[in-house]
């Protein structure tokens, strides 16, 4: 079954609702107004829908997290007030009871991650996109939101014509501005602020960061660390981080070395604070574990044991299990006279200093802060600068860590929305 419907060129369009966007904040709003009896049509830039989620599926799709209310809202950090409202409507537990509906049973993974059974995105995405096409929505691929005519109607544009848009409410549901070559390219920015909604600026969100230069270097890594270990893990290490407010973080988990810095779950779960803290400061600088298993006293005492005509690197792996990327960053921070000084040695193991000096570029990001502020939304999340128009999903000013918040919060805010529209064409 076809999914995109094709429009005569220089058409117009009438429906109860338009959605920008088809990813899982723009589709959750389609199929809720649909489910209300509503006319939906909903207008894709890109030649498919759902391009990111599908990309995110690759590894296996983490839909949500398992853990309790009170502690998953708080990942949502200064936004946690905004968004408790939606996600006890519409949160975790209804995102599993979302998937099941669509033939497809979740399982909690060891790190509380919730995922589908068969870890993967494409099934599901195609049994919901026939479903909604069979409840009526209407969808339209390669048509790219240009902004509003003088009458005030949407326009868009497809490969080799324009079309307007006459509709009752319209909805934005475009993302933010990471991985552009799968349609967030933030390009709705500065369209919204030209009609006076209130935007925070865009910034990039679970990412990685370049590092700071070790040993008098002024950046980044060695070329002989990077030749030899970007592209490895550090697992498992403890990352412990207090910022210049005052702030701390500490969290066991793992990251990847890159070319020029790191980046990886870990890095991601303490992104937000060493992006702001660089952004005040210049630099963030934080302490790696690299053997959490073992008490500082336990390190030093290996360290000190007597090795006898065993090289460091050997002694190092034989009587605490170190070796690969972990020594190899000791010899990069330390030296080769660091290394020789047990007890500064035993030391660094427990707490090697890092500094990192910029995030990532944007487009590399998994995802952004910033948008279109809460704020600038009545409680219905309508534009207050712009009746009847709506915003959803990534684009809206909040963040959150990978592990399913973001999918969560996506498809909460279409929820929301959904009922928001409903509302307000009801003149509620």
């Amino acid at each position: 079954m076809s999914l995109s419907e094709p429009l005569v060129a220089d058409s117009e369009v009438v429906c109860d609702v338009a959605v920008v966007g088809a990813g899982p904040a723009g589709l959750m709003v389609a199929e809720q107004l649909a489910q209300a009896g509503l006319s939906v049509r909903v207008f894709e830039s890109k030649a498919s829908a759902a391009r990111k989620f599908l990309m995110a599926g690759k590894g296996g799709l983490n839909l949500t997290h398992s853990e309790e209310f009170a502690s998953f809202v708080t990942r949502y950090s200064s936004r946690t007030a905004e968004l408790t409202p939606w996600l006890q409507h519409w949160g975790a537990e209804e995102l599993k009871a979302w998937a099941k509906s669509l033939g497809f049973d979740t399982f909690v993974g060891t790190s509380g991650r919730v995922f589908p059974a068969d870890m993967k995105a494409a099934p599901l995405l195609r049994a919901w996109l026939v479903r909604m096409k069979a409840q009526g929505v209407k969808f339209h691929m390669r048509h790219r939101w240009l902004g509003w005519d003088a009458d005030g109607k949407p326009v868009l544009q497809t490969e080799d014509a324009k079309v307007k848009v006459d509709c009752r409410a319209f909805v934005l549901a475009t993302g933010g501005a990471s991985w552009a070559r799968l349609g967030s390219d933030g390009a709705w920015a500065p369209l919204l602020e030209g009609k006076g909604v209130d935007l925070a600026p865009l910034q990039a969100a679970n990412c990685g960061f370049d590092v700071g230069g070790a040993q008098g270097r002024v950046a980044g890594w060695s070329d002989i660390f990077a030749q030899r270990f970007a592209g490895q893990p550090f697992k498992p290490v403890v990352l412990r981080f207090t910022d210049d407010q005052g702030v701390s973080f500490a969290r066991q988990g793992e990251f990847v070395a890159t070319q020029t810095g790191v980046e990886g779950s870990l890095i991601y779960a303490v992104s937000a604070m060493l992006r702001d803290c660089i952004a005040r400061q210049g630099h963030a600088a934080f302490e790696l574990d690299l053997l959490p298993q073992f008490s500082a006293e336990r390190v030093l005492q290996e360290v000190m044991h007597p090795r006898g005509s065993r090289s460091l690197s050997s002694h190092l792996k034989g009587r605490l299990g170190l070796d690969g990327i972990k020594a190899g960053l000791l010899y990069e921070v330390l030296g080769k006279d660091g290394m020789a000084d047990s007890a500064r040695l035993a030391a660094t193991i427990k707490a090697v200093p890092l500094t990192v000096i910029a995030p990532r570029p944007i487009d590399e990001a998994i995802s952004t802060a910033g948008g279109v502020r809460l704020e600038a939304l009545d409680e219905h999340g309508m534009c207050t600068a712009l009746p009847g128009v709506f915003c959803a999903g990534e684009m809206l000013d909040w963040e959150a860590p990978t592990g399913g918040y973001l999918l969560t919060a996506c498809m909460s805010s279409g929820v929301h929305i959904a009922n928001g529209v409903v509302k307000y064409l009801q003149g509620k």
